[in-house]
């Protein structure tokens, strides 16, 4: 039978493995999360699970560390994003703590936290799952051996946003020069822009050819893609356009790799800001870039594109993640209503659809 003893100001617990006694101190003051730690460790022996005290002295920031060591390993792209949200969120709620005193409990707490501070349900869960990633990352090197219940949040707040092509016009012109062949790429291709765009080398590009090749690990999901542009008369006038300020940076002694680059072939690493100003000014104010990749579809699909074809340009592996970008406008319902009357129009069972129905 396992026992509880206040040292000091601290509890320690006793419990006994194989006929032995093992005492550990559960490094806390309050004596229910001894308790919680002491059941813990009494579950784990039951199950036959090998229990160590070196169990406890694992801390949620050398987990958090060890995910991020692991993203890093595998050439994650959100390694960085997954950084920022370790450093400004899980650390400064968790931090300090043991991992194996991390309950369901807490965690609802930290979700609780989150949404007041006005964090999205989708946000929320990005950065619960990278603690669960922690968690099981600790309980394959044998060092935790309960895993909390994470409750996934209801992410009920896709974005309904698209860019019209007259909108596009007019945010064009509010764009610092170097940005508009970028976002104009990036409206017919739906290719996401900060990770597929941006990074863009001329020796993906195979001008002779007019296509577009990107190689595996260059993408999100980590599958090659290809786009056949030779008959995509913008998509050829922007790479063209770009290839003639290549030379003329090469005539000048500067080496860019990049397809879009900032003046001297600086590359461009963000736009928020000059996006922003250049939205307000066209009266397009909240719109965001992954607008773009939105409309894309929307676009492709208005244009009779066929779905497996406008998802090997879009880069969607599947047609559920697709369509869920192929957005309804209010214009699109105008159209489809004003196709409907012409065709009860053209019906002789629908006359009383007519304008000249005889009213009784």
């Amino acid at each position: 039978m396992g026992e509880l003893r206040l040292r000091g100001k601290t509890w320690w617990i006793r419990y006994y493995r194989g006929g032995r006694r093992c005492e550990e101190s559960a490094r806390t003051k309050k004596k229910s999360e001894a308790e919680r730690l002491l059941k813990l460790r009494e579950g784990a022996i039951a199950r036959g699970e090998l229990v160590s005290p070196a169990m406890a002295r694992v801390t949620v920031d050398q987990a958090l560390a060890r995910v991020e060591a692991d993203y890093q390993l595998k050439g994650q792209r959100s390694l960085a994003d997954t950084k920022r949200r370790i450093k400004k969120h899980l650390l400064p709620f968790f931090g300090g703590r043991r991992l194996s005193s991390i309950t369901s409990d807490d965690i609802a707490a930290y979700q609780m936290h989150r949404r007041a501070e006005g964090a999205s349900p989708a946000t929320v869960n990005r950065e619960t799952a990278i603690l669960r990633r922690a968690f099981t990352l600790q309980r394959k090197a044998g060092t935790v051996f309960a895993v909390p219940f994470f409750e996934h949040l209801r992410e009920d707040n896709a974005r309904q946003s698209f860019i019209e092509p007259s909108q596009l016009e007019s945010l064009l012109k509010h764009l610092p020069k170097p940005l508009r062949p970028v976002v104009e790429f990036a409206y017919i291709t739906g290719w996401r822009v900060r990770s597929e765009v941006l990074p863009l080398e001329w020796r993906h590009v195979d001008r002779p050819a007019g296509v577009i090749r990107l190689d595996p690990g260059t993408t999100k999901n980590n599958k090659p893609r290809v786009f056949a542009y030779a008959n995509c008369q913008p998509i050829k006038d922007v790479i063209e356009a770009q290839w003639t300020a290549h030379e003329t940076l090469m005539a000048a002694g500067t080496l860019c790799p990049l397809v879009f680059h900032r003046y001297g072939g600086q590359p461009i690493r963000d736009f928020v800001d000059a996006w922003r100003v250049a939205c307000k000014k066209a009266g397009l104010a909240g719109k965001v870039p992954h607008d773009l990749r939105r409309s894309a579809v929307r676009n492709l699909v208005r244009a009779g594109v066929s779905t497996h074809t406008a998802m090997t340009i879009t880069g969607h592996l599947t047609p559920e993640v697709f369509r869920r970008y192929d957005i309804i406008s209010e214009a699109d319902q105008l159209v489809a209503g004003e196709a409907i009357a012409g065709y009860l129009r053209t019906t002789e069972s629908s006359s009383r659809f007519t304008s000249d129905r005889v009213m009784n």
